[in-house]
Order: C-alpha cells, then sequence, then structure tokens
C-alpha cells in the first residue's frame, strides 16, 4: 500500500476510521508515515497528534482502543480508510464517535449474516443451519424456496401473525 504521504508539508494524511460492523464513522485522525506502520503491525489505530507533536494510539489512556480490521486507501492515495471494531466509547468526551453519534444500526441483517457463517464455519451439533450447509446448495435453495412459497400464503390470506413467522423463518 503506497500512500502519499509527501502530498502535504506536514507529511499527514487524514485517516477515517468506521465500524467495520455498523459502517458507522466513528472519527478522524491524522497519520504520517510511522504511526501507520504501527498500526499495520500493532492491528490498532495509531495517529499523529497535531497538538502533542508525537505518536499516540487511540485507547492508550481509556482503553477503548480501535482493533483494526481492514485498513484501504482513496484513489488519490491521500487519504486512509481504517474499518475498526472500538471496544469502547470512541470519542474523548465519553460518546460513541466524534461526531455525537450512537454506534448503533437498527440493521439487523449483518449480525445474522455473521451467525450464519459462524454455522458454516464451525457447524453446532443441534443447528439447523448446519445441517443445511452439510447437506449442500440445493437443499439450502430447496428450503429457502418452501419458506418463501410458506410467506407469499400467508401474505395472500392476510395473515399478520403466520406472515410474521415465515417472514423470520425465510430469513
Amino acid at each position: 500500500m503506497k500512500i502519499n504521504f509527501e502530498k502535504y508539508a506536514d507529511g499527514l494524511v487524514p485517516a477515517i476510521v468506521q465500524d467495520a460492523k455498523t459502517q458507522k464513522v466513528l472519527m478522524l485522525g491524522f497519520m504520517n508515515h510511522a504511526s501507520f506502520e504501527q498500526t499495520e503491525t500493532t492491528r490498532k489505530a495509531v495517529f499523529f497528534s497535531r497538538s502533542r507533536q508525537k505518536l499516540w494510539t487511540k485507547g492508550e489512556t481509556s482503553g477503548n482502543f480501535l482493533d483494526v480490521k481492514e485498513i484501504l486507501l482513496d484513489c488519490d492515495a491521500d487519504t486512509i480508510l481504517i474499518k475498526a471494531s472500538p471496544s469502547g466509547a470512541v470519542c474523548h468526551t465519553g460518546t460513541d464517535t466524534c461526531f455525537n453519534e450512537k454506534n448503533e444500526t437498527e440493521n439487523f441483517l449483518f449480525e445474522l449474516e455473521e451467525k450464519i457463517q459462524a454455522r458454516k464455519i464451525e457447524p453446532k451439533e443441534n443447528s439447523y443451519t448446519s445441517k443445511l450447509f452439510a447437506k449442500g446448495v440445493n437443499k439450502i435453495a430447496q428450503k429457502v424456496g418452501e419458506e418463501a412459497v410458506e410467506l407469499i400464503i400467508e401474505a395472500k390470506d392476510d395473515n399478520t401473525e403466520l406472515f410474521k413467522n415465515e417472514a423470520a423463518d425465510l430469513l
């Protein structure tokens, strides 16, 4: 990854931190070559403090580290996007983000996806999902088709409670 640290006279580039799960923007910091290398090595977000003129690891005093999951570079190679998992409040004020937002999402699908992936990677003996994975793609497709038909029938019959149950089964 070749970052253009020479673009600005101070050798710093902006580093946007985004929650790897919720996709919320958590904070903006600045990195120089040394802080970037340390971030890559430790997988903890390390920035350059413009006010103190030194490197600092996010969480070194609070314990609220940013565990780096992925590092991306913009098209001009002068802005870094860090996808991370925060271990607590991100802002020094105690809020979830430095933009005074809650770091949450109403979209539970990413959690469901993780659960399904976990069942695929580490099958559980009593898990129906694990059993479907063991039977292969055709069996999974058949089950999805069955659940979709059941959902459509409950929608047609205008049965709200059963519709909700079938929708949950389909997911």
